[in-house]
């Protein structure tokens, strides 16, 4: 099968015909529709983010395709079933073993969510990280409810998707995001207001604030942009070191939680719910197979708004 490779940090990816993999237990081969393209490869890449697989490597961890192939004991699967993936750190594609820059990828057959029909398969792909990653951190650390007053903290690819979340679930939302070019956009996905910087929110007393930048001065702002014993989400990596004034979180008894997701097949089947009748739609730019090492490229470089999905049936 095709795949990109990547031989060595700091390395280009290189195109190769590898075996095509074999499921072992518990395991589905899946053909590779859409493979998002994800700026923490860029990091595994860099040497940014260790790698915890032996190179050379495939990476790719935001799948959607159709089974191919079932391996022993998976019985609540049928070969052709269009399907996507809960992800965790643990166990994912592109993370933990092989990844889905290629024609076929394994996927743990216990981490499976079957996709509606006429689903589109890009924002499919998008749905199991820049989706499911924002349910995580807006649903299951902020425990965004209805009537709650949110701040969404960056309105890229991951900030926009939680802020369309929060405003399905009843929240009044207001975004944080220094380019104004994206304020109509935010407005159009239900936000209610939009400022430059979370500064501008300190004495607001809202009750959650999900911070998908993670700059330090972010997450500061924001311990000071919520109500007493209100919570603060970090979610966004801009900065992996920060300080911040304790006496601003432990005085007003502020919540603090990092985020990341679990790999839970029921919060990614409620992302592909709220995708599947458009009350979340993920932006995203479609590009073929061989324009995988030139979208990361661009990813590097700060160019890209939204996400970038590679088709492989084009």
């Amino acid at each position: 099968m095709k795949a990109w490779l990547l031989d060595e940090v700091d390395g280009d990816l290189r195109e190769a015909e590898v075996p095509r993999p074999t499921p072992g237990p518990g395991q589905v081969l899946v053909e590779v529709v859409a493979s998002g393209l994800c700026h923490s490869d860029v990091g595994y890449m860099e040497g940014v983010i260790p790698l915890t697989i032996p190179l050379p490597a495939i990476l790719g961890h935001e799948v959607s395709g159709r089974i191919a192939e079932l391996g022993e004991g998976v019985t609540d699967w049928s070969i052709g079933d269009a399907v996507v993936s809960a992800i965790s750190p643990e166990d994912a594609p592109g993370v933990s073993r092989d990844g889905a820059y290629a024609e076929y990828v394994l996927i743990t057959a216990d981490r499976l969510v079957r996709l509606p029909e006429g689903m589109d398969w890009s924002q499919a792909a998008a749905a199991t990280d820049a989706g499911l990653t924002s349910y995580t951190g807006v649903v299951v650390y902020g425990k965004v409810q209805l009537g709650d007053r949110v701040g969404i903290v960056g309105l890229g690819g991951l900030g926009m998707t939680g802020a369309q979340i929060a405003v399905a679930k009843g929240a009044t939302v207001v975004g944080v995001e220094p380019r104004e070019a994206l304020w109509e956009t935010a407005r159009s996905f239900g936000v209610s207001e939009v400022v430059a910087d979370v500064a501008e929110l300190e004495g607001r007393d809202l009750d959650v604030i999900i911070d998908f930048a993670g700059f330090g001065t972010t997450t500061s702002g924001a311990i000071r942009a919520v109500k007493t014993r209100g919570r603060v989400v970090l979610v966004g990596l801009g900065r992996s070191e920060w300080t911040l004034n304790s006496i601003d979180l432990v005085s007003r008894a502020v919540d603090l939680q990092g985020a990341t997701v679990a790999g839970v097949p029921e919060h990614l089947e409620e992302v592909i719910e709220l995708m599947g009748d458009g009350r979340v739609v993920v932006k995203a730019e479609e590009i073929g197979f061989a324009e995988i090492p030139d979208g990361l490229e661009r990813l590097r470089r700060g160019e890209v708004n939204g996400r970038l999905v590679a088709r492989l049936d084009a």
